[in-house]
Parts: C-alpha cells; structure tokens; sequence
C-alpha cells in the first residue's frame, strides 16, 4: 500500500502519525464526555449548540473535538453546526474490541510508552515506573490501580474468551484427567475446565500475586477441592514444574516471554512431561490472521510488552513457535488455526519420540 502512494498521500500519512497521541486522546474525550454517544442517539445528526446545552459543555470544548474528529473520520459535518456519527465513530463508540483496546492504551500504556526509546536501549520495561518498582508488571498486577487492573484484565480476558468454549472442546477430546495451567492468572481457565467435566482435576502455577488472586476466586466458587496451586517463577531455572500431569495447557502465556525464556519453560514443561502427555499451546499468532485490524492490533501489542510488561517479549510468529517446540524436544502433533471467531491458533504438541 506504502509504495503506491503519492508524495502527498504519504505526507499525510506521516502527519496522521505525529499527531496520533493527541487524536487517540480526542476520541477518549468524546467518549467519557458522552459526546458520541449522544450523536449517536440523533440519527439524523445534531447541531453542536444542542451537544452543549444537554451536556453542559462550553460550545468551544466541543467544537474543537468535533472539528478534529470531523479530519479523523469519526463524524461527518452535515452543515456549519451539525453532525452525523460515521461507521467509524460506531465502532469506536459500540465494538467491543475497539472499546477495550482504548481503555488498555489509555490506562495501562500511554503514560509508559514515551519510554519506549529507553526500553528498546536497556531491555527493560522502563515505562513501568509510572505505576511501581518492579521488574516485570506481572509482579505488580495485584497491586496496580484498580481502573488500570480492571483494563488490563479486560485485554487480556477478550483476546482469549471467545477461543475458551472451542478450546475446551478441544482439550477435553483426550479425556484429561489432571490439568496444568501454566501461567493460569486469575484462574478462569481452570474455572471453565471444572464447569465442562466435573471429573477434571487442575493445578495453577504462577506468581504469589496471581495465585492470590485464583485462590480467592476458587473459595468463591466452591472449587477448592479439584483446584490446587503451585507457586513457581518459570524465570528461575531451580525451579522445576512437578510432574504428574497427563496435559499441560497455556494460554496467552508464552508470548509474555523472551525466546529464550519461552525455551526454557519449554524445557521445563518436558522433564515434567512424558511421550503420553499433551502440551497445548494458544497463541494470537500476529501473522497468522484472518484480518489485518487483528494483525495490527497484536504487533501494536509487542510495543507494550517492550515498554510496560517486561522489555524483551512480543507478539511472535507461528513459525517461530514452531522451531522452539522442536528445540525443546517437542512436535506439533496437530494445529487448530483461528478457532471459533477468536484470533487463536491452538498447538497440540507431544515430545518428540526417540
């Protein structure tokens, strides 16, 4: 597309870019004032004068934020004073996954992200320190504000919710009887696995904080007696996942590493494992998408991951995944590619027999 542009196109496309910060917060003010939202309920639009007088607005707080969502393609002017929402503000306004991703770079991202030049130079989270001293944000999870908690969690819940019911299916083709969720969080997964075979057993390994959290959860829902937790550091290589497992599973977990971490906790699901056990991995793949609003929002992801989370994993590619299950002594037995309407690709992987 870049190549076939003329001079002036891609001069406009530079500019779009230099004042992308202050447009992105144009839209997050539209939002909260309920600016859209009323435009939205005129269907034949509605003129600024009455947008300011129903939501006690200065005329020139909303004029200003019109004019520049007019240049956005956000609104439509249908005369001097009046507007129209167009299909973009509808998105903006009403999609799901537009609405959350505004609320994670909002919250969790735009006041970290003016480090991204430092993380790239020093390989650490630098825009981390706008929230607290820890190395990694998964250590600081439980005790970031609650607004930027609650976004952060709605990120990564949407990106994986609609794989969940196909990826139980999946999952549970082999009849598991004890399951690993490695890097299990809050524990919703381990929650969906008890609630689609009463028979199922599940252990979570994670981080105090993330246990914590699981193990309050689980009380709340009565599940203390088939859901245990281990407490590991899979960054630590002195500690070894226990065996015992007939299936481990991770979900959106090894993209929060390195590749040579991601190798590592390869290697250690392996000596925890046997030729028996099924290792599932669920991944949203940024080059292996339906649509390129999905592969743009993942590779925007990695920029996260570089300046908040932890400065040296990303979004990766399914090629990539696949040379490291081998590395580890493992084979993608059989791949599940974009299940349900999600953006996950599903590995069943097995080790690689001698």
């Amino acid at each position: 597309m870049t190549n076939s542009l003329s001079a002036v196109e891609a001069k406009y496309e530079a500019q779009k870019l230099a004042f992308a910060p202050i447009y992105f917060q144009c839209m997050v003010a539209l939002r909260k004032l309920g600016i859209l939202k009323y435009i939205s309920s005129k269907r034949n639009g509605t003129n600024i004068y009455a947008i300011s007088k129903d939501l006690n607005l200065t005329e020139y707080g909303v004029r200003v934020l019109l004019e520049a969502a007019d240049v956005s393609g956000v609104v439509e002017y249908l005369d001097t004073d009046t507007v129209k929402l167009t299909k973009v503000g509808y998105f903006i306004l009403k999609d799901r996954l537009t609405d959350v991703n505004i609320n994670y770079v909002d919250d969790v991202c735009y006041d970290g992200v003016k480090s991204l030049t430092e993380s790239i130079k020093s390989g650490k989270p630098e825009g981390l320190k706008v929230f607290g001293n820890w190395k990694t944000v998964y250590e600081g999870l439980a005790d970031l504000p609650d607004q930027v908690k609650k976004s952060w969690f709605e990120f990564d819940h949407f990106y994986s919710d609609d794989a969940f019911p196909y990826a139980l299916k999946i999952v549970n083709e082999s009849n598991p009887q004890y399951i690993f969720d490695v890097g299990g969080n809050t524990g919703k997964w381990a929650f969906a696995c008890c609630d689609y075979d009463e028979n199922v057993k599940v252990k979570i390994l994670d981080l105090p904080g993330q246990l914590n959290v699981a193990k309050k959860n689980a009380e709340e829902k009565n599940l203390t007696d088939r859901i245990d937790f281990h407490q590991i550091d899979l960054l630590d290589d002195f500690q070894k996942i226990p065996k015992g497992a007939d299936t481990f599973w991770m979900s959106q977990f090894l993209d929060c590493f390195s590749k040579e971490e991601i190798l590592s906790i390869l290697k250690n699901v392996h000596q925890a494992s046997d030729e028996n056990t099924n290792v599932y991995i669920m991944e949203p793949f940024y080059d292996n998408q339906e649509y390129k609003a999905a592969e743009y929002c993942l590779t925007g992801t990695s920029l996260y991951f570089t300046t908040i989370a932890n400065g040296n994993s990303k979004m990766y590619s399914i090629k990539v995944m696949y040379d490291l299950v081998k590395e580890a002594g493992f084979e993608v037995v059989e791949e599940f590619p974009l299940v349900g309407n999600s953006y996950h690709t599903i590995l069943r992987c097995r080790q690689i027999k001698n």
